[in-house]
């Protein structure tokens, strides 16, 4: 029965996210630091009412909640998880809000067509979080072990960003990600406005703008392999972890914006 729990979240998402492409964000336009705040202010207060229901739903077993193998068992202790889950995780990927201000400056995307690579952005993390949760968490019921290694891989993050002497900059030309699309994917010398996808003299060619938006898939992944095992030492409830996530991500975006116009001011 859980797996209509999921199911009905993954149609949530989509729903939202069609309302926002399709609806309100159906023209390629820069979004302004007010509309940007307002946005996050409707995904913060979705969050806290999908807390509510996340209280409601496993303390009255709707759907199956709760009653899975690793699942939390009552109202009171999912909600306090959930919540615990979507401030650490939202916490965690402000960083990698100035990673994408960093790819977008180097590729000189125009402010108009950003929201666009963020809104299929969010898509492929979707789905990348939903396979390296349930990897992670089969790994933990078959493996128990394996809970030590993910806090092995928190401490090398922070021993890393210890150590570091803050000269190395992000360069994503010299990404692995992007030296591998150039070779098999030929790349069009310029943008073509908000297409990923542009014919040249008669050939068809991914734009600049694609390869942007798996720079920016790319950079999730590396976040993901950070924040997904702290989550998972607040629970191991894969419902929990997806949702938590997921939340944070979308939040993600709109804070972007918001942040955008004064990304200058942050010199370190």
């Amino acid at each position: 029965m859980e797996l209509f729990a999921w199911a009905g979240f993954l149609v949530l998402i989509a729903f939202f996210l069609a309302l926002d492409l399709g609806v309100f964000h159906k023209d390629d336009e820069v979004v302004s630091t007010k509309s940007a705040l307002k946005w996050m202010g409707v995904w913060f207060t979705t969050a806290l009412a999908f807390n509510v229901l996340i209280y409601y739903g496993y303390e009255n077993h709707w759907l199956g909640m709760g009653l899975a193998d690793g699942s939390e068992h009552n109202g009171r202790d999912a909600a306090i998880k959930f919540l615990t889950g979507y401030v650490v995780e939202l916490s965690l990927s402000l960083d990698n809000i100035f990673v994408i201000a960093l790819v977008f400056g180097f590729f000189k995307v125009a402010p108009q067509y950003q929201h666009r690579v963020l809104f299929w952005g969010i898509l492929g993390a979707v789905v990348l979080r939903v396979t390296m949760i349930l990897a992670g968490t089969a790994l933990i019921k078959n493996f128990a072990f394996t809970i030590y290694i993910f806090g092995g891989i928190l401490i090398f993050s922070a021993l890393k960003m210890l150590f570091s002497d803050g000269e190395e900059e992000f360069d994503p030309e010299k990404s692995r990600i992007v030296k591998l699309t150039r070779k098999f994917i030929p790349i069009s010398p310029k943008m073509d406005g908000s297409k990923f996808f542009t014919v040249v003299d008669g050939k068809k060619m991914a734009t600049p703008l694609f390869l942007v938006l798996l720079v920016v898939e790319g950079t999730d992944v590396v976040f993901a392999v950070d924040s997904i095992p702290a989550i998972f030492g607040v629970t191991t409830d894969p419902f929990l972890v997806f949702t938590s996530n997921i939340f944070a991500i979308l939040g993600l975006r709109s804070l972007y914006f918001a942040l955008a116009g004064l990304l200058r001011q942050f010199a370190f």
